[in-house]
């Protein structure tokens, strides 16, 4: 079966002053277009009313006509556009029950970005043309594009670190499922060991904002005595947010690294289904369970697993998995977190970890073989319940 994918090729690009100066522009008055849009149909909703896409369009096309906003003018249109159709797309989610109310953008803590469609780049002989500007983006190919491919999208944006990226959305027929395997793995997420396998393999956790926690102290230290509105508080800031982008590089690429090689090893992967947003309120543990990312480790995993054929299956939060013997099946009382260790009534000996994966292989295999009958709830890469019972605290 031919699968069509679409991925997205990020490269780190260096724009002239006058490319720079054409992009800032952009991105302000797509924050500008975007705040207006919500504005108006937030005061529609509070009269009861609704307004499409096709109505926030027609009032850009009046705003544009205006004095006060005729800058608008000056960049290109498509990005404006595209920030409309955004403005939508956040309010289908809202009115499907998917996400909250859209917000409005920040111009300190919003993502700075702009998208351009086909009538508004030009792409020939590896050289990028944006709308408005005379010269190429001076892209560093740090890897090719799909060969026979041309992008259908381009996001260009900068982040809170001063680095400029641009975004070619290409399909890549590259990616095609891979062999089907009969392997099937258990993948127990921890703080002590970033991954724990059923297999018995313990991956390392490499703790990345701890390598860079004392450097980080101290430029947050030398930033919080800067003059607020100063030139220095601005490098200052800049020099933290380098930090953070340094940390958050070096997880990406451990986590890329791990979630491709489980799902080239493995036709099924069984996790488990955690609420890391309820559990980052726990304010010991929170750093660590941050720095540990496992909501991106799932992320990565449930679409690179759509993208080869392979089936990852999350088990319910509630299935005591550590407590539960994989060998007898006897549940033990309550578990503190600081027994890594314990013997179980059939006198079998379990490291904690590698238990819980035992567990969470057996409960995401029994239901692939016989539905919903175990604690198990949610199959991905769909992202369907496989039942709809509330989850009890109660163990069986």
């Amino acid at each position: 079966m031919t699968t069509h994918v679409k991925r997205a090729f990020k490269y780190r690009f260096c724009p002239t002053d006058a490319q720079a100066a054409e992009l800032s522009r952009t991105f302000g008055c797509v924050r500008k277009v975007y705040n207006m849009a919500l504005a108006a149909r937030t005061e529609a909703w509070a009269r009861q009313e609704r307004v499409s896409y096709h109505q926030t369009s027609a009032m850009l096309t009046a705003w544009k006509k205006t004095g006060e906003l005729a800058y608008l003018n000056e960049v290109s249109s498509v990005p404006l556009q595209q920030a409309l159709r955004h403005l939508q797309t956040a309010f289908t989610h809202f009115f499907g029950k998917r996400a909250k109310y859209p917000r409005f953008k920040s111009r300190k803590t919003s993502r700075r970005s702009a998208e351009y469609t086909t009538s508004a780049f030009r792409f020939r002989n590896g050289e990028l043309r944006l709308a408005k500007m005379s010269e190429p983006l001076r892209i560093v190919w740090s890897r090719p594009l799909p060969e026979g491919t041309s992008p259908s999208t381009v996001t260009v944006s900068q982040d809170s670190a001063g680095r400029w990226f641009v975004s070619l959305l290409c399909e890549d027929p590259s990616v095609q499922p891979l062999p089907a395997t009969g392997q099937a793995v258990g993948v127990d997420v921890g703080l002590d060991h970033l991954l724990t396998l059923s297999t018995g393999e313990k991956i390392a956790n490499p703790r990345h904002e701890r390598r860079d926690r004392a450097a980080l102290a101290r430029q947050q230290r030398r930033f919080a005595k800067k003059e607020k509105g100063s030139a220095n508080r601005a490098r200052a800031r800049l020099k933290v947010a380098k930090i953070h982008a340094r940390i958050a590089d070096r997880r990406r690429d451990t986590l890329h690294k791990v979630t491709t090689r489980l799902v080239r090893e493995n036709q099924t992967i069984v996790i488990e289904d955690l609420t890391v947003r309820s559990m980052v309120k726990n304010h010991r543990l929170a750093r660590a369970i941050s720095d540990a990312a496992w909501r991106e480790f799932r992320s990565m995993l449930e679409y690179k697993a759509r993208w080869y054929g392979r089936e990852v299956i999350a088990v319910d939060r509630w299935f005591p998995s550590s407590r539960l013997c994989s060998a007898c099946g006897t549940l033990r009382g309550k578990m503190p977190l600081n027994v890594r260790t314990w013997t179980c009534d059939c006198a079998t000996t379990h490291d904690r970890d590698v238990n819980a994966a035992d567990n969470l292989l057996a409960a995401g295999l029994a239901l692939t073989v016989c539905g919903a009958g175990v604690r198990p709830q949610r199959s991905t890469p769909d992202g369907q319940s496989a039942t709809k019972q509330k989850p009890s605290r109660r163990e069986p």
